[in-house]
Parts: structure tokens; sequence; C-alpha cells
């Protein structure tokens, strides 16, 4: 996959996951694999599905414009 089309997938993805939840996203950053509403919860899913590969990260309130 390039990386343009792995940027893309990947801002999918996120578009589609839940707004202020974690979650967990494949190795390659393209499909979300797990999501709840605390870090343990995907923790705990992905120590079931045996992923041990997974990006979780938590995503905002909103996706506003977000300044860094």
């Amino acid at each position: 996959m390039t990386p343009k089309a792995q940027n893309a997938a990947r801002a999918a993805a996120l578009q589609q996951a839940p707004l202020n939840a974690w979650i967990a996203l494949s190795d390659d950053e393209t499909k979300i694999v797990a999501e709840g509403h605390s870090y343990q919860e995907v923790a705990d899913q992905l120590d079931r599905m045996g992923n041990e590969s997974a990006v979780v990260v938590k995503t905002p309130p909103s996706w506003d414009l977000l300044s860094v």
C-alpha cells in the first residue's frame, strides 16, 4: 500500500471511530480492531484476540480543527 493510500485508509478509519472513546487500530493503522470506554477495556479485547501489535489511541470529543 502506498503511503498516500495508507493515509487515506487511516483517515477513513478514524472518521468511523466513536468520539471520546479508546480505539485500537490494526498495526498498519487502517482498521479499527477494538473500541471501548476505557483503555483497560480495549486492552482486554486485544488480549483476548491475541493482538499485540495494535495501536491504541483516545479519540477526541469532536473532530474540530486541532492546533498543535
